[in-house]
């Protein structure tokens, strides 16, 4: 009824206003379907240009969220493939750099400025060479590790320049945590290279530290009694949301990824040969009768939520539109059983590394072989040995 009003007073009115009405009312209730209606009506209505890509550049709201009708246009544009999607990712990507370039000291400021743009050229030039460009969580962690370096020079040491930071300064910065010094050390490296290009100083003051030499996994895996227990968690636990379940098992028996669990679809689910497709493994990953009932319970999870989304993991977030669930969820996904999703997914790849070829594991997971060498544990397990005469 809505909409017929809608379309009675605009009189000339876009052959696909009556497709976005169903659309909305299939995602929203009926409450939030009729506002965006009245927006988009006066959208229409006031005189300026209703070509599907400007209609969707002026539905998007300032700020860090672009409104529930600029996504649902997007959602409704894109699959008819009547405009392009908007470029609000790159925006919000952009406004997280520039927040954390902002927080270092102003007498630092310039110089990070300069290699933020000097790696996101990089990446660009990666991008068009056909190699592998930083991700901006990348970009965003290396920002991160400057501003940080940047803080403690002025709060800590009292330097408000960077040609005088020499090595004890850079040892102190990175004493502060001892776990991510390797990672820390990379970044700073990249740094100082870069401002030594630029005469920004004269030395690389990071020239003479080292990274440790044991570059193997130090990380935490569980027992068989812990892995026994989260199995039966979530198996028969009555209270298990189905998201926990499914990220679970594929992470404890499969060795899943967040991404992996994150961006599993509908159409990646073989329900007659009981094999899901996830990320870039080369071959379907056959499930056991556990994995495949959390696959169903996740996927009857799904279906209560009158979506249209093609993922198997959907929230309320997402359930409007067809993007995956987020990076936040879901690394809080297991937050109900205490344990980590890196830790349930190392202890899976340090057993099967150590008990197969990890050339072997690298190929079935969609990996590279020096990735699965890190698993590989530099001792013997007794109970594998052959009995030794007496």
């Amino acid at each position: 009824m809505h909409v017929d009003n809608l379309i009675a007073r605009l009189g000339e009115h876009p052959d696909w206003l009556r497709d976005f009405a169903a659309h909305a009312a299939a995602r929203h209730c009926p409450g939030r379907a009729c506002t965006m209606l009245t927006c988009l009506g006066r959208l229409l209505a006031d005189g300026g240009p209703t070509h599907p890509q400007a209609l969707l550049e002026r539905a998007r709201r300032p700020g860090r969220s672009m409104g529930s009708l600029a996504r649902a246009l997007e959602d409704l544009f894109t699959t008819r493939r009547l405009a392009l999607p908007t470029d609000q990712c790159e925006r919000l990507a952009d406004g997280r750099r520039r927040r954390r370039i902002d927080a270092v000291p102003e007498p630092l400021r310039p110089t990070v400025e300069a290699f933020a743009a000097f790696v996101l050229n990089t990446r660009e030039r990666a991008r068009r060479a056909g190699t592998r460009p930083r991700a901006d969580s990348t970009v965003e962690t290396t920002l991160a590790v400057v501003r940080d370096l940047a803080c403690f020079l002025t709060e800590q040491r009292a330097k408000r320049d960077w040609a005088v930071v020499d090595v004890h300064d850079l040892e102190a910065f990175l004493a502060t945590l001892p776990k991510s010094r390797a990672r820390r050390l990379i970044v700073l490296g990249q740094f100082f290279r870069f401002a030594r290009s630029r005469r920004v100083v004269l030395v690389d003051p990071t020239r003479g530290l080292g990274l440790p030499s044991n570059r193997g996994f130090r990380g935490r895996t569980l027992a068989l009694d812990e892995q026994r227990a989260l199995f039966r968690r979530w198996t028969l636990g009555p209270d298990v949301h189905p998201h926990e379940a499914v990220f679970g098992l594929l992470a404890l028996l499969h060795g899943a990824s967040s991404k992996e669990v994150r961006t599993l679809t509908v159409e990646a689910v073989d329900h007659h040969a009981r094999t899901v497709r996830l990320g870039d493994r080369p071959h379907p990953v056959p499930l056991d009768p556990a994995s495949w009932t959390a696959v169903q319970k996740c996927l009857a999870h799904r279906g209560g939520q009158r979506t249209e989304n093609p993922h198997v993991m959907v929230t309320k977030g997402t359930k409007a539109g067809r993007g995956s669930a987020s990076t936040a969820y879901i690394s809080h996904v297991l937050d109900p059983c205490g344990v980590p999703p890196r830790m349930i997914r190392s202890t899976r790849l340090v057993d099967l590394v150590n008990t197969m070829d990890p050339k072997l594991v690298a190929a079935a997971f969609g990996m590279d072989p020096e990735a699965t060498m890190i698993y590989l544990a530099d001792r013997v397990d007794a109970g594998r040995l052959p009995e030794q005469p007496r």
